[in-house]
């Protein structure tokens, strides 16, 4: 009979990441407010957008459809991405929550990938949901496969930007100050800031709005799925925000 031999130590990397991201995930869905920002608002925001935009006769230069879906998306990834990762963070902070991550054998750096991991799993999930419900709508997207891959491309470039913005935001304020000023620059970008309605229905401003990354992010998508093309300064205006992002949340984020 063999006898037992203890073996203490922590479990390889990639498992711990990988049950990291898992519990992110499945806390974000559990979580009513971020199930909300995730899927419920987008969706509402889409099939809002294309009765009224048939109802009031919008002028776009493609079917209403065809160009709210692109910019939904960019919608879904900026809430889960910014305002989701914001708020949870930020509460993780103030509970105490990260600095007992901290102790744990998951490092750092496993935490952080962990968070992104979880974040992307919602993405895919509201893309689904988004793309399902835009479907049934009559989108039609003429991107193709260079479209898709551009749209992936797109996508991932902003969630680096947002979810380092929403770092560095989570990382400086309190809980209290971070789930307003997280939710206050959702509307703002939400309403104002180019992501779900092209830059050219801002008349004027419709230049400025071209460095935000809400309206980066929608210029990407838009081109991508709409004819295929890749909007080069769109993507170079996210590549910017992520690096800036990330300077920012490594410079001034605190774990407690």
């Amino acid at each position: 009979m063999t006898a037992f031999t203890p073996a203490p130590g922590a479990a390889p990397y990639h498992r711990m990441v990988r049950a990291q991201a898992s519990m992110e995930a499945r806390l974000l869905l559990r979580n009513g407010e971020q199930l909300l920002l995730a899927v419920v608002i987008p969706v509402l925001v889409l099939v809002g957008g294309v009765v009224a935009a048939d109802r009031v006769g919008l002028d776009f230069a493609h079917r209403p459809v065809d160009v709210l879906t692109p910019g939904v998306l960019a919608l879904a990834v900026m809430s889960t991405s910014f305002t989701s990762l914001a708020i949870t963070t930020g509460f993780e902070r103030r509970y105490g929550l990260l600095k007992r991550l901290g102790a744990s054998p998951l490092p750092r750096t496993g935490l952080l990938a962990g968070k992104v991991l979880a974040l992307l799993l919602v993405e895919v999930m509201q893309a689904v949901v988004i793309g399902g419900t835009a479907l049934a709508l009559g989108w039609s997207p003429g991107g193709g496969i260079l479209g898709l891959a551009l749209a992936l491309v797109g996508a991932l470039l902003g969630t680096v930007a947002f979810a380092s913005l929403g770092l560095a935001l989570a990382g400086t304020l309190r809980a209290e100050a971070t789930l307003a000023a997280a939710n206050l620059v959702y509307l703002l970008l939400l309403t104002g800031g180019g992501v779900v309605l092209p830059r050219s229905s801002y008349g004027a401003a419709g230049g400025l709005l071209q460095l935000l990354p809400s309206a980066a992010l929608g210029d990407v998508l838009r081109a991508a799925l709409i004819d295929g093309s890749a909007d080069g300064t769109g993507l170079l205006v996210l590549l910017v925000w992520a690096v800036v992002g990330s300077a920012l949340a490594a410079r001034f984020f605190t774990w407690e």
